[in-house]
């Protein structure tokens, strides 16, 4: 088989890798983010036609994952002292775990292989990673590019179906698996990990609110409710999946909001006006689809969108929702798609309860131009990451990842990166 072939690779290659220095591994990895920025616009073309989003988008997903990596690189991993008195000298250090195997998803194919690749490599493992059955190629274009760069073994691109993913979980010879996909996959990986006892890391679904307050701006800050809620047709993990308004500004902000749904240009990933690109896959689409129908069938007002297209694509308008009950389907589930509701608050301890109301907690946003009154309300949200007038901002040096059943562990930063290797005291008797 070979995924067996993949990981004896690995395995025979970790020694050699491991004992390389974290500047020689890094060095590795830069030369990388220089090659996926010398072949930007073959991959980000090749990107948006397997998954679909505008090739503007795919050029600053290639770009993004390059600048992800140098940053991710230029982070120390020191040995921690614990304790040094005169009987005894007590240290933490981080070792490599050995061949992680990484499982991507369909939506951001590029940028989501390579946090946990970089992760795992400058860390010292080898890796066997596997994109997703709906977008491979951009991702086994990577390897080609990845093989150019790292000794053999060290990196394996497999490509496959759920059957190699469960293969992959269920491996005695991979001791790690980074997922980034549904909550419901993360739970079989979960599952299957545990017969061996694999580190995991899980980057899961959310339902992410944007919450905002009396005083600000409606029309200001419209703009980039829309682009965070609706940048990539809806399917982006961190999106904004519900947008929670005060009763002082609500009116405004729906008018802003349907402005601008009105705006965006639905269509083809490769013309250059495009704005948002087709649902990725038929899946998903007959999921969003199946989420209109109920949402209309509950009585809701549909202020901008709601039809569903007749001809070929699975393209979708950006649709905007009023009038609907927090136990609806489109408030409790993730969308994961060009749909979202706006939802209607008097008093900010209402809007947290309600926001916090769900078995997700991955990120949201607070939108005020009182920034400590921001920071506070923020705080309360039982997310990962919470946002004051920003929602999906990512860096290397910051961790991100899901409270609740939006996953375990965290991407990126010192914290993502340890997480990659297994932590070991060494404690010296000094007399």
């Amino acid at each position: 088989r070979e995924l067996d072939r993949a990981v004896d690779a690995a395995r025979r290659a970790f020694p050699a890798w491991r004992a390389r220095s974290f500047a020689d591994r890094a060095a590795l990895v830069k030369q990388l983010s220089q090659k996926l920025r010398e072949h930007q616009k073959d991959l980000a073309e090749l990107l948006t036609r397997e998954q679909g989003k505008p090739l503007a988008q795919s050029v600053a997903e290639i770009d993004r994952g390059a600048a992800q990596s140098d940053g991710m690189v230029g982070i120390e991993i020191a040995v921690e002292v614990i304790a040094d008195d005169n009987d005894k000298h007590i240290e933490l250090r981080y070792r490599p775990l050995g061949v992680v195997g990484i499982i991507t998803p369909w939506n951001a194919p590029v940028n989501l292989a390579l946090g946990p690749l970089v992760s795992a490599l400058y860390t010292g493992n080898t890796v066997i990673l596997k994109p997703s059955p709906y977008t491979p190629l951009t991702t086994l274009k990577v390897g080609e590019l990845l093989n150019e760069v790292f000794p053999a073994g060290v990196v394996n691109v497999l490509a496959g179906g759920d059957d190699l993913g469960a293969a992959m979980t269920a491996h005695r010879g991979i001791d790690k698996i980074s997922f980034t996909g549904s909550v419901a996959t993360g739970k079989k990986v979960l599952a299957s990990a545990a017969a061996t006892l694999k580190r995991v890391t899980l980057e899961l679904g959310g339902n992410d609110p944007a919450i905002v307050l009396e005083d600000v701006d409606a029309k200001a800050v419209a703009k980039k409710i829309f682009f965070a809620s609706f940048v990539n047709s809806g399917q982006v993990c961190m999106a904004i999946k519900g947008i929670y308004g005060h009763e002082g500004i609500y009116e405004d902000l729906c008018d802003a909001l349907v402005e601008e749904a009105r705006k965006a240009k639905v269509g083809n990933g490769l013309d250059p006006g495009t704005e948002l690109g087709p649902v990725q896959n038929k899946m998903q689409y007959d999921k969003v689809v199946g989420i209109i129908k109920d949402t209309k069938k509950a009585g809701a007002k549909f202020l901008a969108g709601g039809e569903i297209p007749t001809g070929p694509g699975y393209f979708l308008p950006p649709t905007l929702v009023t009038d609907i009950a927090d136990d609806s389907r489109l408030v409790q589930e993730e969308q994961f798609g060009p749909i979202v509701p706006i939802l209607k608050f008097s008093d900010v301890e209402d809007a947290l309860r309600r926001a916090n109301d769900t078995r997700y907690g991955l990120s949201g946003s607070v939108w005020t131009k009182d920034l400590s009154r921001g920071a506070e309300v923020a705080a309360r949200l039982e997310v990962g990451t919470a946002w004051v007038n920003q929602h999906r901002t990512t860096s290397a040096f910051v961790p991100f990842g899901g409270a609740k059943e939006s996953g375990l562990g965290r991407q990126y930063s010192a914290l993502g990166l340890k997480s990659y290797m297994e932590p070991e005291v060494v404690s010296i008797a000094k007399r």
